[in-house]
């Protein structure tokens, strides 16, 4: 049985308390109609003023490709680029990733009750294989790029609720299931406005301000539908 098998058919079990199946799931409706009610928004807390998402995870010029880059560039009905989907649909809990062997034994101890998910290129609706990820284990400011979501660890994203209770919902820090640093993990941050600058990459940061003043620049919501 595949990995992605594996962690479906525990998925199919998974009942997450609390609202959380809905406030911490990234599956919906996306950037592109033709994506359909698979794909999603992944957005920085830090630009949205809701309705309107602000700045939202894209795909270097769309480009789908190992080692392409993410950044956030302005949420579009429109751009292709912007077009995420859940390959299992959901959230599951660390622990399943860690039982289909996509996370280390040290991860599912300190993260193995919080949601995770993979997160997989999809322009217009159209799987690639590869899932936002960092191409070694986590470290501070290392870039999100995309890898082939086979790949244990890197391609593994922990909803770190535990970590940001007082944002919750609708943000929560996002940290790399390859991740070593139980203190202070390492989280999707952005630097600086993207508004003032042609590329904004979303890079890995060493979570501040836990647990009730995380900055906005290191939170992370998700749209349930076409960009408003």
């Amino acid at each position: 049985m595949s990995i992605k098998s594996k962690v479906l058919a525990a998925a199919t079990v998974l009942t997450l308390a609390g609202g959380l199946s809905t406030a911490g799931t990234v599956a919906a409706s996306a950037a592109t109609p033709q994506c359909g009610s698979a794909c999603i928004e992944v957005y920085s807390a830090k630009f949205a003023m809701l309705p309107h998402l602000g700045f939202v995870e894209t795909v270097f010029l769309g480009i789908p490709a190992v080692g392409v880059p993410t950044e956030v560039r302005p949420g579009s009905s429109s751009n292709p680029a912007e077009d995420l989907t859940v390959p299992l649909g959901g959230p599951v809990p660390v622990s399943q990733f860690y039982a289909a062997g996509m996370v280390s034994a040290a991860v599912n101890q300190h993260f193995g009750g919080e949601p995770a998910v993979q997160i997989e290129y999809a322009p217009y609706g159209r799987p690639t294989g590869l899932c936002t990820a960092v191409a070694t284990t986590a470290y501070q400011n290392e870039p999100l790029s995309l890898q082939p979501c086979s790949t244990p660890g890197v391609t593994v994203w922990i909803l770190d609720i535990a970590d940001s209770p007082a944002s919750f919902p609708p943000y929560f820090p996002i940290v790399n299931g390859s991740d070593t640093d139980f203190v202070r993990p390492f989280a999707m941050t952005i630097l600086g406005n993207p508004a003032d600058r042609p590329f904004t990459p979303i890079i890995m940061q060493h979570l501040r301000g836990i647990p009730d003043r995380v900055p906005a620049n290191q939170l992370w919501g998700r749209h349930p539908g076409i960009v408003p």
